[in-house]
């Protein structure tokens, strides 16, 4: 993908144009795909993520996120702006990308149904950009799509897209189908409908999960959602941990049959020790951005 090729949203001011470009191709490396390390879990699932069984012993401590980013192939690394704050000025080189909103799981939908507001703004992310001069490329935004506060969310969202792109940052939303009203958040046309509304609010991608139903084939099932966002592009969520061949088969059909075009991966990623996860790093990132074979992919993860 050349520059030219690159569709740069109406509602980037012509001054931010050549940010909003740098951004995109950055973090995409040039191809129109991304490849997202999430690591943001810590504040969304406390500290069940990162200490167990079948859990690396370097993982209990944050900066495992980024000695690992630092030293893999990824597009962007994407955490809460606190933790890039008490890191990122040892780890410059990296493209960060600001979560504004995040919850514990400590509240379950049966007590409440899930609501994350923002905990920071735009324009305080866009400052502390400046006032770092550390590479942050972009925002990201969770939604629970069918809680009963998906109003303020939606609200939110739309604001943060619309605020990011008059910076010449990229927006990428998470939206999952959740709450009382979801009686199936994996069902893929409520999916399909998630991805359309991440369109509709403007994001340059959307993280969703992967489908799942009795008798459907996720890699077809997945092509309404791919569908529905237009020119938004989805983002397949990593999930729980995963044996290795299994995921890259899973992620290579994503891409190549879905028409995905990339990927959000966190915990099949940090939760190995620092020298596996590089190389898990570097697998999906072949797969990703080169077209990759799985079974090439596969020789990468492995140190062959």
């Amino acid at each position: 993908m050349s520059r030219k090729d690159i569709r740069i949203p109406a509602d980037v001011p012509p001054s931010k144009e050549k940010d909003y470009i740098e951004n995109f191709e950055e973090t995409t490396r040039g191809t129109g795909r991304l490849m997202l390390f999430a690591g943001d879990q810590k504040i969304e699932h406390l500290n069940s993520d990162f200490r167990g069984t079948g859990i690396a012993a370097e993982d209990a401590e944050p900066e495992h996120f980024f000695r690992i980013a630092n030293k893999a192939e990824i597009g962007v690394f994407a955490t809460q702006a606190g933790l890039i704050s008490l890191y990122g000025r040892d780890y410059p080189n990296l493209s960060y990308l600001v979560k504004l909103n995040s919850k514990t799981n400590l509240v379950k939908t049966e007590q409440m149904d899930p609501i994350s507001k923002q905990l920071i703004s735009v324009d305080q992310v866009v400052m502390f950009k400046e006032n770092s001069s550390l590479k942050i490329r972009g925002i990201g935004y969770t939604i629970y799509l069918g809680s009963e506060y998906e109003r303020e969310m939606l609200h939110e969202a739309e604001e943060s897209i619309f605020n990011a792109h008059q910076h010449g940052l990229i927006a990428i939303l998470w939206i999952y189908p959740r709450g009382k009203a979801v009686k199936d958040e994996r069902n893929p046309h409520l999916i399909a409908g998630a991805t359309g509304i991440a369109a509709c609010l403007g994001a340059d991608f959307v993280k969703v999960n992967y489908p799942e139903g009795e008798g459907i084939n996720q890699s077809e099932a997945f092509k309404e959602a791919v569908l529905a966002a237009g020119r938004c592009g989805v983002l397949c969520a990593g999930g729980k941990s995963t044996a290795p061949e299994r995921f890259l088969q899973r992620l290579h059909d994503q891409i190549h049959i879905s028409g995905a075009r990339g990927n959000a991966t966190g915990r099949n990623i940090h939760q190995k020790p620092f020298d596996e996860a590089v190389r898990m790093c570097n697998a999906i990132s072949a797969i990703t951005y080169r077209d990759t074979k799985v079974a090439e992919a596969m020789r990468i993860y492995q140190g062959e």
